[in-house]
């Protein structure tokens, strides 16, 4: 008998589905036989018999219509669920209708009812009990002789998405999972039981993940605080739980949520900081019909710009870019997130460091807004190559600028960086410069020009969150270079948002600097994500401290001394009031260096000087040993 269970469950084709429809159908015999037993107290008098045996013809024939029209064969019965039972009952409610629609018939024809209301009553009952309990009763079969035993599993979230999530992964599988306990925060809900699952307090979540012996920690519940959820996943993480999320509802696969669209929990997640939600009413104002150049297109920050900007409904977007093959992957991402409008999308080769290129595109193109997202980002890179970071990041904004203003751009938007406040290093004073090259060419013109600075993002190409998912991929170690070092974290639609929502609601000629909340611990960041791989650190992965790389600080700032920063229209964006600039002293150090360059005698010794004349603040540091 096991082994033909076995055989049934390793091989479901085996049961075709008229062999599922005769059971039904004996079963509703059998349900007949024992409503009329039971309607006359298991002594039927002969007539009655002979009225059922002459019924039983036109009650399959009732019967077996009802079950094709609402299919109740067509579910694999081991996989039954609430819909296979609710197809039940409409098939035998709709075939008991028609009995009593009999009897009625028969009762305006002075005849005898075919079957009494009575028996139809109670066979409704009992086939409801038999066909349902049929398919439980395979259901709990084949469970209880899968090989693998389900993993224990508790829900944070006790509400609809929580019973939701409790009903998909509950559905048999190749990794089946038992729903052990709900947490809450919810005080009303707590000692209640949902399908008799237990809801406890969410403060108690370490203590509960131990007392069920719980595997994964699901979180259901969609607008969370990040703060309280991250609260409650490094208590999983601290005991080696692994943590999954459960996707938004219009994310979901045809309305319906299963297992295999839960996802593991990223580290994004674990930021403690609410994301920023932006004024899109002003940003789509500006965008929609509008004409968009987007330099540096192909990277992270550029090619959310772009795909924002079509989304919003721009009229074209021009990205320029100097690479190739992520310019060509752009056009095909483009394609197959935003379908038809990526039509609008116009792509590029082109090097902001090349003037008269850079004149010709923007007089064809003619900008009304542009996104300048190119330049070396790198610290320690332009550490070593100071000329190349001048070259870019300072005459290829001074070069932009000056195309936009030929082309009568309306509003020009720098992409800065909080390295930019206070430099250390090389790459941040060039972007420093940039800023200042804003202010001295562009600024006061007819241009509107926007700075925006912000810190590190998210999943952006070389950013500290890549490098360490790579290192874990390989077995470690984790490269941190000092065990202090702290760090300001946004999303790229986030940075992206604020660059937007600066460009549409600046007057002109300002800075604009984002609220990222607290400085995130690169050690704490580097431990939470070897615990969310499901690894241990010092054990499976090692984390190893290199020391402070050349130009690098312990904790990034978002403005100098010399800047107060402003309240605006937004609490999460402030604005600096900036100090004076010496505009002419800077448009001469430009107008010399690419005359130096020209000659070839620009050296890193001349880019050095050139930040000290104009950075007062720029105070390059030396490289740290690996503390001890």
């Amino acid at each position: 008998m096991f082994q033909l269970l076995r055989t049934i469950q390793s091989k479901p084709q085996l049961v075709p589905r008229w062999v599922i429809f005769t059971i039904d159908l004996s079963l509703g015999v059998v349900a007949l036989g024992l409503a009329f037993a039971i309607r006359f107290e298991f002594a039927p008098p002969a007539h009655e018999l002979e009225a059922a045996r002459r019924f039983l013809p036109a009650y399959i024939a009732v019967r077996a219509f009802s079950m094709l029209v609402f299919r109740t064969f067509a579910g694999i019965i081991r996989f039954s669920g609430t819909r296979d039972a609710q197809r039940v009952l409409l098939a035998l409610s709709m075939g008991t209708a028609m009995f009593l629609a009999l009897d009625l018939a028969s009762s305006s024809m002075g005849m005898a009812y075919p079957v009494p209301l009575s028996v139809a009553a109670i066979e409704l009952l009992t086939s409801s009990v038999m066909l349902i309990g049929f398919r439980i009763t395979v259901r709990s079969i084949y469970e209880r002789f899968q090989s693998a035993r389900p993993t224990a599993v508790v829900i944070f979230g006790a509400g609809e998405a929580g019973i939701i999530t409790k009903q998909a992964v509950e559905r048999p599988s190749d990794d089946p999972l038992k729903v052990m306990a709900f947490l809450d925060d919810d005080t009303a809900k707590h000692g209640k039981r949902i399908d008799g699952v237990p809801i406890l307090s969410a403060d108690r979540a370490a203590q509960v993940l131990s007392d069920y012996n719980a595997k994964r920690l699901i979180v259901s519940i969609q607008q969370l605080d990040p703060v309280r959820k991250a609260q409650v996943i490094d208590a999983a993480l601290d005991a080696g739980i692994r943590v999954m999320d459960v996707p938004p509802a219009q994310r979901w696969i045809q309305g319906e949520l299963s297992a295999g669209q839960l996802r593991d929990t990223r580290i994004e997640d674990l930021l403690g900081r609410p994301v920023i939600e932006l004024d899109a009413s002003s940003i789509a104002q500006q965008v929609r019909g509008a004409r968009i150049l987007v330099t540096g297109g192909a990277g992270s920050i550029g090619s959310e710009l772009v795909m924002q900007a079509l989304e919003r409904g721009a009229e074209k977007v021009l990205a320029i870019d100097i690479a190739e093959t992520p310019l060509h992957d752009l056009g095909l991402l483009c394609r197959t997130r935003l379908g038809g409008a990526a039509d609008r999308l116009i792509t590029r080769i082109g090097d902001v460091r090349d003037a008269p290129a850079m004149l010709a595109l923007l007089s064809e193109f003619s900008p009304n807004v542009i996104y300048h997202a190119a330049a070396y980002k790198h610290v320690p890179v332009m550490e070593v190559q100071p000329e190349a970071a001048w070259h870019t990041n300072v005459i290829g904004t001074a070069n932009v600028i000056a195309a936009a203003q030929a082309s009568q751009t309306g509003t020009f938007v720098l992409i800065s960086t909080d390295k930019a406040v206070n430099p250390t290093s090389v790459m941040g004073a060039s972007k420093r410069m940039a800023e200042l090259v804003v202010r001295s060419i562009g600024e006061g013109a007819h241009m509107n020009c926007v700075i925006t600075r912000f810190g590190n993002v998210l999943d952006s190409n070389g950013s500290v969150i890549p490098l360490f998912r790579r290192q874990i991929e390989a077995g470690g170690p984790l490269t941190l270079t000092h065990p202090e070092v702290t760090r300001y974290f946004m999303t790229i639609p986030e940075a992206v948002q604020l660059v937007m929502e600066a460009a549409a609601t600046s007057e002109g000629d300002d800075i604009f600097v984002f609220d990222m909340g607290e400085r995130v611990r690169i050690a704490d960041l580097a431990r939470r994500m070897i615990r969310l791989a499901g690894l241990v650190e010092d054990q499976d992965i090692r984390i190893e401290l290199v020391g402070l790389r050349p130009g690098e600080k312990l904790h990034e700032e978002l403005m100098s001394g010399r800047e107060n920063l402003l309240p605006t229209h937004h609490p999460k964006i402030l604005r600096a009031a900036r100090a004076e600039v010496d505009r002419v002293a800077v448009r001469n150090s430009l107008e010399t260096s690419v005359q130096l360059r020209n000659a070839g005698s620009w050296t890193p010794e001349d880019v050095r000087a050139a930040f000290a004349r104009h950075l007062p603040e720029y105070l390059p540091s030396e490289k740290e040993t690996s503390p001890s």
